[in-house]
């Protein structure tokens, strides 16, 4: 999976388009993201102990992670992500970087 926790990303299809957000959790397994902001589901909860008062909470709930793209930060658009190996001089070590296709610049 491309997108990883902390990107910024829009949503392009469903019935949050167009909106953007931080990705707060990610599921490699499900294919599924939770983006701030996005995709509010609301709740009835009884009271208890965390939540004394009880009543109707709102929280997001996950996308499916085709549905978002990564934002570039150079540009604030839309963006595809690639991929580049770069060798650590010091240590001669490969390095796989997330590169946007639009900028070229390392995400």
């Amino acid at each position: 999976m491309k997108i990883r926790k902390d990107d910024t990303v829009k949503v392009v299809s469903g019935n949050s388009k167009g909106k953007t957000g931080k990705v707060l959790k990610v599921f490699p397994k499900t294919n599924r993201v939770i983006v701030e902001g996005v995709n509010i589901r609301k709740r009835h909860t009884k009271p208890n102990q965390a939540n004394p008062q009880g009543g109707i909470i709102e929280k997001e709930a996950a996308i499916e992670v085709s549905n978002v793209m990564i934002l570039d930060r150079k540009k604030n658009e839309q963006t595809r992500i690639g991929a580049k190996i770069i060798i650590d001089d010091k240590t001669g070590k490969k390095k796989r970087e997330r590169i946007s296709k639009k900028s070229g610049e390392m995400l």
